[in-house]
């Protein structure tokens, strides 16, 4: 019953109903309290609703269940640090990385405690006003101390906000992970690919940090990510490990561990549908379609330019098409390629090596 639960309450949670997944991972605890992913879990959904005093009683909670949970070391980490407990989320930090030194988080997040602990530090020797900027007449600075003014300063327009929200789709081969931010550049986008993470940092026009953590319910080749960067927001491309569809974007994936892409059905609209928790219906034909156009469409250099078009005549020819290709190609030892049947049926393709040099038929 309690495993139950909680699978209800990750289906909230990638939904991003995360009142609702709080709701329920709390039912699940209530019936077994003895689970260190449980606690690590709800943590991480006191984190998407700021509670941090709670994310970090939760994620200490599950340390105590299973202290080799770098998972849970992570999420009092994260907790810790928005309390501004730098040095606390550190030795989390630190901890975690110790029990698996290939999550690339404890490296960055290590980085950001380590800014603001130097930060402190210099605001306490009096070298910095609390914004991080240099005060005039400072140790080491020769300037005079500004005199005060009783004129009141304008304030600064608070910049506009922007939106966090990130949504994602995929293909028979890659999940593609989108975040609308508009007017990035691509030094302001660092992303890291992980065989079961996606982790990036988005500096936003604000100048605040927007921070996107995924734990991925199936595995991905990260050496053949994507990371596309556009004028209203950008895209992760993903390639996939297996040809398998997605149910969730995070989680375990387990429970749908061998639904095959073609187990989609089709409703009566023709669009294809697949099964899911989410309340967003897409149409998953037309998004197939842009993105496999959006593939054959994209350049090449030198020999592969060269490739891809004939490969794309190759595919999108009719019979006689292929056939006079296949034939001429063999028949001419690969100095010659013709589409054109009634041609080429009617002979043997004889071979015609480049201006310049001439062929062999070496005998063994």
């Amino acid at each position: 019953m309690a495993t139950e639960m909680f699978g209800q309450a990750n289906e909230a949670f990638v939904d991003e109903n995360y009142e609702k997944a709080l709701e329920l991972y709390t039912k699940a605890i209530e019936l077994d309290g003895e689970k260190s992913e449980f606690f690590t879990k709800r943590a991480q959904t006191y984190i998407k609703l700021e509670q941090y005093m709670d994310a970090v009683a939760d994620a200490t909670k599950a340390v105590e269940l299973d202290p080799n949970s770098s998972k849970a070391h992570l999420r009092k980490g994260v907790a810790s640090f928005h309390l501004d407990e730098f040095e606390s989320a550190r030795e989390s930090f630190v901890k975690g990385q110790e029990l698996d030194s290939s999550e690339p988080l404890f490296a960055r997040w290590i980085r950001k405690c380590d800014a603001n602990l130097n930060l402190e530090e210099k605001e306490e020797s009096g070298t910095v006003a609390e914004d991080g900027k240099p005060l005039l007449g400072a140790a080491g600075d020769s300037s005079p101390s500004p005199q005060p003014v009783n004129q009141p300063q304008p304030q600064a327009a608070a910049p506009p906000p922007v939106s966090k929200r990130h949504d994602w789709y995929q293909t028979e081969t890659h999940v593609i992970v989108t975040v609308m931010i508009k007017g990035l550049k691509k030094e302001d986008v660092q992303v890291d690919y992980d065989a079961t993470t996606l982790s990036a940092v988005f500096k936003q026009p604000s100048g605040t940090d927007y921070v996107l953590d995924l734990e991925l319910a199936h595995p991905i080749v990260k050496e053949k990510c994507i990371t596309k960067v556009l004028s209203t927001k950008v895209e992760m491309k993903m390639k996939k490990s297996e040809g398998i569809r997605w149910q969730c974007l995070e989680g375990d994936g387990r429970p749908y561990q061998y639904a095959q892409w073609t187990s989609g059905n089709k409703g009566a609209s023709g669009v294809t549908q697949y099964p899911s928790s989410s309340h967003c219906k897409r149409d998953w034909n037309k998004i197939v379609a842009d993105v496999n156009k959006e593939e054959k469409e994209e350049k090449s250099d030198g020999d592969a330019a060269l490739n891809s078009f004939f490969q794309q005549i190759y595919s999108d020819g009719n019979e006689e098409v292929r056939k006079a290709m296949n034939k001429s190609f063999v028949e001419s030892g690969g100095t010659v390629l013709s589409t054109n049947w009634k041609d080429i049926g009617k002979k043997k393709v004889d071979m015609k090596p480049p201006d310049g040099m001439e062929f062999k038929k070496w005998e063994i």
